[in-house]
């Protein structure tokens, strides 16, 4: 088997309390995990959360030795400055153990705050034209069709050291590939991930000869005796997935109806034996985010951070 980090990107109560949630994160962080992710959820009643660099920068200062990402920040909304600062900041402040996992989101969300989303390969690419300059701390000079950008990040500190993309359609894919270290999935089974994700991306990192990329595939995880009713159980409650056209498009690919067939459950033997397909396939950095009930996520979480 090939060799594959295993990551984990808790989903944090968004009603708890910020010292009591870093505390919880800071407990997982120190169980010897790989990395720490964090999302950057859609804004919304119960559903926005706290802001995910931020939570790392903090996060960072209670688990010394853990890589942190996001998965993902995303870039409308954003200017490129805004985000270069404060990813910078971030890295800084742990010590450069940041990547900066970047995506474009979903109509419904981007549309929802009034941008267009009509041609989001084209604004990302756009885009990182901007942001990969000013977080390696050089001049800009962008009056693009999306945006404008002109000035220069001064830090006294050598900033992200990491920059990937939630990249599953071809053209993102070779964005990823050809400019950045990688991509970090969400929703996708190890079929695509195999016959798409990762021979699309390996070329177009070859093709524009840089090194070989970064595939982080991000799952849910469920360590249980009874997998059928997981499996329903994250049908219903991730449902949402299913109407977002891009993961429509992943499920498509791997012949599956909907989140939970993708999912990472079962019990020890068929978790491990499915984490060993992803790390064949040529996945380099599994992150798991557990569910179930308290006592099912408990269990999951020991069995990852002993992998």
């Amino acid at each position: 088997m090939r060799t594959m980090h295993i990551s984990t990107m808790p989903m944090p109560d968004p009603s708890h309390p910020l010292p009591q949630v870093l505390d919880g994160l800071g407990d997982i962080a120190a169980r010897g995990f790989h990395s720490l992710w964090l999302p950057q959820l859609p804004a919304g009643p119960g559903m926005s959360g706290w802001d995910p660099l931020i939570a790392l920068a903090l996060v960072g200062q209670l688990a010394p030795e853990v890589k942190l990402g996001t998965a993902v920040s995303v870039i409308y909304g954003q200017h490129p400055f805004t985000l270069a600062r404060q990813a910078a900041t971030t890295s800084a402040a742990v010590g450069e153990r940041l990547t900066l996992g970047l995506g474009v989101s979903h109509p419904a969300v981007v549309e929802a705050l009034g941008h267009r989303y009509d041609r989001p390969a084209a604004f990302l690419d756009e885009y990182l034209t901007a942001l990969l300059p000013a977080l390696a701390g050089e001049p800009v000079d962008v009056h693009g069709e999306f945006l404008t950008a002109v000035g220069q990040l001064e830090v006294s500190q050598a900033p992200v050291p990491s920059v990937v993309l939630a990249a599953l359609g071809p053209r993102m894919l070779r964005i990823a590939g050809s400019r950045t270290d990688g991509t970090v999935t969400s929703w996708v089974g190890p079929r695509t991930l195999d016959e798409h994700i990762v021979p699309s991306l390996t070329k177009a990192a070859a093709d524009a000869g840089r090194p070989a990329p970064r595939v982080i595939a991000g799952l849910l995880v469920a360590l249980t005796t009874d997998a059928d009713a997981v499996r329903a159980a994250i049908d219903d409650d991730f449902a949402a997935a299913g109407s977002m056209p891009a993961y429509r498009a992943m499920f498509a690919r791997e012949g599956v109806n909907g989140p939970g067939d993708v999912s990472i459950v079962g019990d020890e033997a068929s978790v491990k034996a499915q984490l060993h397909r992803l790390a064949d396939i040529g996945v380099t950095e599994f992150v798991g985010t557990p569910v179930g009930d308290a006592e099912t996520q408990s269990r999951t979480i020991d069995l990852l951070a002993a992998l």
